[in-house]
């Protein structure tokens, strides 16, 4: 809404319409607590009644900042990426931001860019997943921008860390394969020339085997070149070619485990009576094929929110000590027809 003159509604308006100063409605707009309920809801009223909005390029100036965040991730082709983009942009809309979203393909020196800075451009703070090893350059940042990795961290780094605990959700995944009655689980995504998120769900499996007491089986630990589709399904085939081909198969994504899922219908193999499997990510799709997919699903959404706290708050107070660097969000194993079967009507 305008002002008379043609003006847009500021505080002064606001404190006016309220009969009370400005520095109050500015406490109401800003969230702050020491405000009366009584007060906020007076305020609250002529703000909703002005249909005041807050100029937030403005206030963003004011405190020496953009507005604006970056999210570097390797594949916006990836349905987890692509996921993880909308809630980060919706969750940093909420705060005032806007995203800008850096694909690097997982290339090293592109990667090595977003470490350096965006580009040319000046962000708040930088949202970034990386597949590359930069450990060196990790420890080397020299760019005070604000940064918050997701993933596996390979180095102690002064940049905050937020991150599923793959080896916890890696277990319970074959554990819920092995409580389904399955012995000879295999497993597909293993890239033994990177370290990383399948490092850690490898040693997830591992250990979820050695507490059934089960000796490891390296036939079953099948390897790619990367987490798409094909790649699952070219893994898929090689384990069924086996002389005793596993009775279950934990894919460390869900691209994966569709690949494979494809493959083993595609060869007459009945999910999940002869062979039982499971992703990780949850992505949409897992609803949708069939039969349904059962994955290990992040909470995205404490992600999202988690990394932009982090960002806010070293924006605020600067980094914390190294020991509060890290966080980690929940995680479940969601249990479809892949693995269950279909329900009763």
């Amino acid at each position: 809404m305008a002002t008379p003159h043609g003006r847009s509604i500021g505080l002064r308006d606001v404190a006016a319409r309220a009969g009370v100063s400005v520095k109050t409605v500015s406490n109401v707009v800003n969230g702050y607590a020491h405000v009366s309920p009584g007060m906020r809801l007076r305020v609250q009223a002529a703000l909703d009644e002005l249909e005041y909005r807050p100029n937030v390029s403005a206030r963003h100036l004011r405190q020496g900042r953009t507005g604006l965040i970056a999210l570097a991730v390797p594949e916006l082709d990836f349905p987890y990426f692509a996921a993880l983009a909308n809630v980060v942009v919706h969750a940093a809309e909420r705060r005032g931001w806007t995203v800008l979203i850096e694909q690097t393909s997982g290339d090293p020196d592109r990667e090595r860019a977003v470490l350096a800075g965006i580009r040319s451009l000046r962000v708040d703070g930088i949202i970034f997943s990386p597949i590359s090893q930069l450990d060196d350059e990790l420890g080397r940042r020299t760019d005070p921008t604000p940064m918050v990795l997701l993933g596996e961290r390979a180095v102690a780094a002064p940049v905050h860390h937020v991150s599923v605990d793959n080896i916890r959700a890696a277990q319970e995944a074959t554990e819920h394969l092995l409580g389904l009655g399955a012995k000879r689980i295999a497993t597909i995504g293993h890239e033994p020339h990177r370290r990383g998120t399948g490092t850690l769900r490898l040693q997830g499996y591992l250990e979820a085997l050695r507490q059934a007491g089960i000796t490891p089986n390296a036939a079953l630990i099948a390897e790619t070149d990367g987490y798409h589709r094909e790649e699952g399904a070219r893994a898929m085939r090689d384990l069924l070619s086996q002389g005793e081909p596993p009775d279950a198969v934990f894919a460390f994504n869900d691209l994966l485990a569709l690949g494979a899922l494809r493959e083993a219908v595609d060869q007459g193999i009945r999910v999940p009576e002869e062979l039982r499997i499971i992703g990780f990510d949850d992505i949409e799709e897992c609803r949708f094929s069939c039969p349904r997919l059962s994955s290990v699903r992040p909470d995205l959404a404490s992600l999202a929110e988690t990394a932009l706290d982090r960002i806010t708050a070293s924006l605020r107070d600067g980094l914390p000590e190294p020991d509060a660097l890290e966080s980690q969000v929940r995680h479940e194993v969601v249990a479809r027809e892949s693995t269950i079967g279909r329900e009763p009507a």
